[in-house]
């Protein structure tokens, strides 16, 4: 069929982990045609998780595209993994999507993934639709769970079916729109008589739905406010614009598993969900005029496309997930990166349907695809006309909250080790590896342990790299409370020319640049000029380990106020390590004392935790600053060592069900104390 982007729906599968978003992808393509059968996940052979990570795991952990044609429409999935740690992988989804189907199980229940979903969706003005699934299975609870979800989203809930329920099972469904009930069959479905005890609820259902489409709509508020009601066509057409202005939620129910209510579920999508023509301009930014625009979705304008995923294929290579925002994208074009000032050949352009890579001529303005083999491109770039440059606001990655130590499993293996994580770097940019100059060490930094977890895992599958994690070091530091005076004397003598050097040296805090200075208050030549910068040098090298634990000296004076020397023994050297032994005797004798770094932090949580939150940090030998409430959620500011926050954020986590959020930057270094000390020299 002739694609356009008004025939686009682009639509990203969210939801709480395990609630069945792969699953209802497959169960979509199904009956789309685009597959024979019905995959499963517990098998492994679905389309959406075909990574061996995701295969092993039978989870989801990297979003992935596939398309069907239904009803005129294409429609693009995009299946988004919800585990918590996996959280970049919805932001690329939300930058390509122009709707989100929520999945969520029938418990009776807000689940925390959808949750953060329809909060997410909403912040965004994203249009969404819920899904209730799992109503095959023992206690599926509907009409509750459709409470919970209205509790939590006042006004906003509005199901437009009603399950037909056979003990526990569901065995079809009325729809409120139109009136009629349908019975699952094995042909499809097939039209019934609505049943007698559903009468009622169908009329109170109705009633909510009509009042809830009139709000939409000037016109229709009026006819509504007049006669009482509205027709179907009426309604289906207030709740059109209530979904398109992000203010009604349509809700329906349903079994992924067994493909029941999915045909009903993929027919409102393509009736309510927003074409790809109808999506709102994005932002960028006009290179030739230097200022912000709005890129509108026309087929006919200039190209301008942006990168929202990137994958390394074993086959095809560097695989760009793209979504063409205007004009047409076509094959053999060459095309400018304004993110890296470069120009790209797209010499292979493929529609997607999870590994299955199809190839095509050109992708239309609303469409997702993706291009291979361009060299200087990544997540987040714009690919647009080079006569008409713009460039697209990056995508807002979350930060990372966990750090690891990276070490090589095996010796001189480094290169791949650390070539083979920047590489997988490009893949997901909700993780970064750093160098900590601090420490020496090399971190990878992500979202969560399992994120990290299965980071390793691919390290060894694609790149045979065996890589080992571990708790970073603290970068401590080491100083002193009082003064003291020492002398460092050297003597060498080894039958010819010897070595001899002797200073005498004040200690005392207070270092002008807050980490060393040294003052020459030498008289009388006591110790030669062409030899201070030795004693400098030397007290330089002294300060790199303290006398603690061995972490560098900070806020540290040294005064040379004495010395001797030799006319002949006297070297650049012996009054180096003079320097180093005055350094030795005189810290102990002025009160050092370990230093530990202090970060503040912004945790955020639901009410509800602030007492839990409260009592951990204090455990923590935090300091709660100051607590604001920003959109409905509790903003805490806190103070907490270093070394207590390694694993916070899965403390966090475990504390929140994952509703949690905080970010931590160092603030200053604070006087540990003395039990932090003993722990680091057992």
């Amino acid at each position: 069929m002739g694609i356009s982007a008004k025939n686009i729906r682009n639509l990203a599968i969210v939801g709480h982990s395990g609630e069945g978003k792969t699953t209802l992808c497959e169960a979509i393509l199904y009956n789309a045609g685009a597959i024979e059968r019905m995959g499963k996940v517990d098998n492994g052979t679905t389309v959406s998780d075909f990574d061996e990570q995701e295969i092993a795991r039978k989870t989801s952990i990297s979003l992935s595209l596939a398309y069907c044609n239904w009803k005129d429409a294409k429609l693009n999935l995009i299946d988004v993994p919800g585990f918590y740690d996996f959280e970049g992988e919805f932001d690329s989804a939300m930058r390509a999507a122009g709707g989100a189907l929520v999945v969520a199980g029938a418990g009776g229940s807000v689940t925390v993934g959808a949750e953060k979903a329809i909060d997410r969706c909403l912040k965004g003005k994203k249009p969404l639709f819920l899904f209730i699934n799992g109503m095959d299975k023992e206690n599926a609870d509907y009409p509750g769970t459709v409470r919970a979800y209205s509790d939590r989203y006042k006004g906003k809930i509005a199901p437009i079916q009603i399950p037909i329920m056979e003990g526990e099972k569901m065995t079809g469904y009325i729809s409120v729109i139109t009136g009629k009930a349908f019975k699952f069959s094995a042909a499809g479905v097939e039209e019934i008589a609505v049943p007698a005890q559903y009468q009622s609820e169908l009329e109170e259902m109705q009633g909510v739905l009509q009042e809830a489409a009139a709000e939409n709509d000037e016109e229709l508020l009026d006819k509504y406010f007049e006669e009482g009601s509205l027709t179907p066509e009426e309604t289906l057409l207030g709740l059109r614009k209530g979904v398109f202005n992000i203010s009604v939620i349509p809700v329906m129910a349903g079994s992924a598993l067994l493909n029941k209510g999915v045909i009903n579920l993929m027919d409102e999508i393509v009736e309510y969900m927003p074409q790809a023509a109808e999506r709102a301009g994005l932002k960028a930014e006009d290179l030739k005029k230097n200022e912000q625009t709005e890129i509108a979705c026309d087929e006919t304008g200039p190209l301008a496309a942006q990168v929202f995923k990137t994958a390394v294929d074993n086959f095809v290579g560097k695989l760009n997930y793209l979504r063409v925002c205007r004009g047409v994208l076509k094959t053999g074009a060459d095309v400018l990166n304004p993110n890296t000032n470069t120009t790209e050949r797209i010499n292979s352009l493929y529609i997607v349907r999870g590994k299955k890579l199809e190839p095509v001529q050109s992708l239309v303005a609303g469409d997702l695809g993706a291009v291979s083999k361009l060299a200087n491109t990544g997540t987040g770039d714009t690919l647009c006309d080079p006569n008409v440059p713009v460039r697209f606001e990056p995508i807002p990655f979350p930060e990372p909250v966990l750090s690891m130590a990276v070490s090589v499993a095996v010796r001189g293996t480094e290169d791949k080790v650390f070539g083979g994580l920047n590489r997988l770097a490009e893949e997901d940019k909700s993780f970064q590896v750093v160098k900590n100059h601090e420490t020496g060490e090399t971190l990878v930094c992500g979202q969560g342990e399992v994120q990290l977890e299965i980071l390793k895992r691919k390290l060894k599958s694609k790149f045979g790299a065996d890589a080992e994690f571990s708790t970073p070091t603290v970068a401590y530091r080491e100083s002193i409370l009082s003064k003291s005076e020492a002398e460092g004397k050297h003597k060498k003598q080894s039958g010819g020319a010897g070595q001899f050097g002797v200073v005498n040296i004040r200690f005392e805090p207070g270092a002008a640049d807050g980490v060393f200075e040294f003052v020459d208050a030498t008289v009388g030549g006591s110790v030669p000029k062409n030899f201070i910068p030795a004693v400098e040098k030397g007290l330089r090298e002294a300060i790199q380990k303290g006398v603690l634990a061995g972490y560098p000296m900070v806020n540290l004076k040294a005064t040379l106020f004495d010395g001797k020397s030799h006319p002949v023994d006297s070297k650049e050297v012996a009054f180096v390590s003079a320097a180093r032994l005055a350094y030795e005797d005189g810290i102990p004798r002025a009160k050092p004392i370990l230093l530990e770094p202090i970060c503040s932090m912004k945790i955020t949580v639901p009410e509800q935790y602030v007492g839990d939150i409260m009592g951990d940090l204090n455990k923590r030998r935090g300091r709660i600053i100051g607590m604001d409430t920003v959109e409905g959620l509790q903003v805490i500011t806190a103070e907490a060592p270093e070394g207590e926050l390694l694993t916070y954020a899965t403390s966090l986590r475990s504390m929140t069900q994952g509703r949690g959020r905080f970010t931590q930057e160092f603030a200053r270094y604070e006087q540990a104390p003395e039990t932090v000390l003993q722990s680091l020299n057992k």
